[in-house]
């Protein structure tokens, strides 16, 4: 059934007279998936090799997880939904924001197949709006409070390389938050 889904998804044009690169929706699911993480968009790298998070900002989330790649990257393991499933392009200072049309249009259908997922992790500000409740406007203070949706939903910040004054400015997210995220991941992908 999952599987027909995610077959499904990608094979989605709904929003590709918008995209200059076209559709290629990226998704990763399992139905024995534990972690699942939903972030804003892929990149471009991510969008020419077909694997999400295939960038710097992959390579900085992965070492927040230790995780290797090829725990990353099995569909058993991790789901990977992002809230825009395609490249929307580029702006005038980084990637457009995600396509407003993938979150309603999949997300739902897929959570309903993901039935083993005890971490979700939502990776900037798209991702928090949508899926945390009574969340304050401003990514720092919801990062801030991670511990109130915590271990259901933690919400991060982007580990875009652009975000790397953030994290300067912000030390106690790697000092609490990345320990706890990491002992988390641990617990929950144990066989």
């Amino acid at each position: 059934m999952l599987d027909k889904l995610i077959n499904e998804v990608r094979q989605c044009k709904v929003c590709e007279p918008d995209l200059a690169l076209g559709a290629r929706p990226i998704i990763q699911a399992g139905t024995e998936a534990r972690l699942l993480i939903i972030g804003q968009a892929p990149g471009i790298k991510a969008h020419n090799t077909n694997m999400p998070w295939n960038d710097p900002s992959g390579d900085r989330l992965r070492k927040w997880l230790q995780v290797e790649h090829s725990v990353f990257y099995n569909p058993s393991k991790i789901a990977i939904m992002p809230m825009g499933l395609c490249y929307p392009g580029k702006g005038k200072s980084g990637d457009l924001p995600p396509r407003q049309e993938c979150a309603p249009l999949w997300h739902n259908s897929v959570l309903k197949q993901l039935p083993n997922i005890r971490m979700t992790l939502l990776i900037g500000q798209y991702a928090q709006r949508y899926y945390l409740k009574d969340k304050p406007n401003n990514l720092t203070e919801t990062v801030q409070l991670w511990q109130q949706w915590a271990p259901d939903y933690v919400p991060l910040p982007h580990p875009s390389p652009r975000n790397t004054l953030w994290l300067r400015r912000n030390p106690w997210f790697e000092s609490e938050v990345v320990p706890f995220i990491r002992q988390h991941v641990r617990e929950v992908l144990k066989p």
